[in-house]
């Protein structure tokens, strides 16, 4: 580890502001302490990469109206639960009565189905690619065996749009990325191509032990010297050029692009995943017709704009104060993989870097 952080202290030359996409970088950042032994001008932007936290309230509200609607059961994970929508959250709801069960699996969602042949059970399935094959395997596995009563509401988004839009927008300077690993065993690196080619960006897919968030800042900084921009994988273990066909060939049979709307950043064409015409018998949204107001943004939130890398949690004159992860007003303290959440837990709210 000595040697590597010798080597971005003597590549580094300018100030450089990289974005981790992957909230789990953030906390890994966190908790091996790298922040506190890079050299200064190297600055971290934490990215959109929680699913939970770039769930809109909007998407959240409808599944409170799906919960309350007569004869649904709602299933979801449990990072779901405490995401504030416009009203309350799940798990409020749950409290005041509302049938809503936290499953590990979409899977386990055919079972509750099977039990409650009455009831039409709704899996709540946020996620990017990492999670999305599962739940077109699900899709499957309920057409195979004719569960009539399991629908999905589908909210998953796809990673490379919004970093488009990120470079597109004259809110935040980034010159690299730190990709996420998770996501890239599913996508491959080739979805990544053009943030090298049409923005020339260097892009580093890493993993998560402190040597490998050291290695890919080091690789970050040699393109950089180089002026090169190339997408390159030290996470060579799990990451290929290809993804995981497999996997891939599951979400494109169930799922399709769609436009869809990211906490922070707004609507991105083509960034959601909705379920195919084929399988739209499966969608809730088209089962069980629900109406949902719009809210805004809880007032005085920094979620957003610390989504887009133009604040830091500790910015946020909420951070600490009235939002905590007990109190959560935003997402982006709800999820342990959320950066105000990172911020808390590992850096005391006066001294967030």
């Amino acid at each position: 580890m000595k040697e590597l952080i010798e080597k971005i202290y003597a590549r580094i030359n300018r100030p450089v502001n990289i974005m981790e996409v992957c909230g789990t970088h953030t906390v890994a950042l966190f908790k091996h302490g790298i922040r506190s032994l890079l050299p200064e001008g190297v600055r971290l932007l934490s990215g959109p990469g929680c699913p939970v936290c770039v769930t809109s309230i909007r998407d959240v509200d409808t599944a409170l109206a799906f919960a309350r609607h007569p004869g649904v059961i709602l299933a979801t994970f449990g990072d779901m639960m405490r995401v504030p929508g416009g009203t309350k959250s799940l798990l409020e709801a749950k409290a005041d009565g509302a049938d809503i069960r936290i499953v590990y699996s979409p899977l386990d969602c055919l079972a509750i189905a099977k039990q409650n042949p009455a009831k039409k059970v709704v899996f709540f399935s946020a996620g990017f690619e990492t999670t999305a094959p599962n739940a077109a395997a699900t899709l499957s596995e309920a057409e195979r065996l004719g569960v009539e009563n399991f629908f999905l509401f589908s909210v998953h988004k796809v990673v490379p749009p919004a970093l488009s839009a990120l470079l597109q927008s004259d809110d935040v300077r980034i010159d690299a990325f730190m990709l996420p690993g998770h996501v890239s065993t599913i996508i491959g690196t080739r979805a990544y191509d053009f943030l090298a080619k049409d923005f020339r960006k260097p892009c580093v897919v890493t993993g998560f032990g402190a040597e490998d968030i050291l290695a890919a800042l080091v690789m970050i900084l040699r393109q950089m010297d180089e002026g090169r921009a190339d997408v390159e994988i030290q996470y060579a273990s799990v990451v290929s050029r290809e993804g995981n066909p497999k996997a891939l060939r599951f979400m494109e049979t169930y799922f399709e692009p769609c436009d869809s709307y990211w906490r922070g950043i707004g609507v991105l064409p083509g960034s959601g995943l909705c379920i195919r015409e084929a399988f739209r018998h499966r969608d809730a949204v088209a089962a069980i017709p629900v109406e949902v107001a719009d809210h805004p943004e809880p007032k005085g939130c920094m979620c957003g704009q610390v989504l887009r890398g133009i604040r830091t949690p500790n910015e946020c004159r909420l951070f600490g104060t009235s939002c905590t992860p007990e109190r959560p007003v935003g997402a982006c303290m709800v999820s342990t993989e959320g950066s105000c959440a990172a911020y808390y837990r590992f850096a005391p709210p006066a001294q967030g870097r």
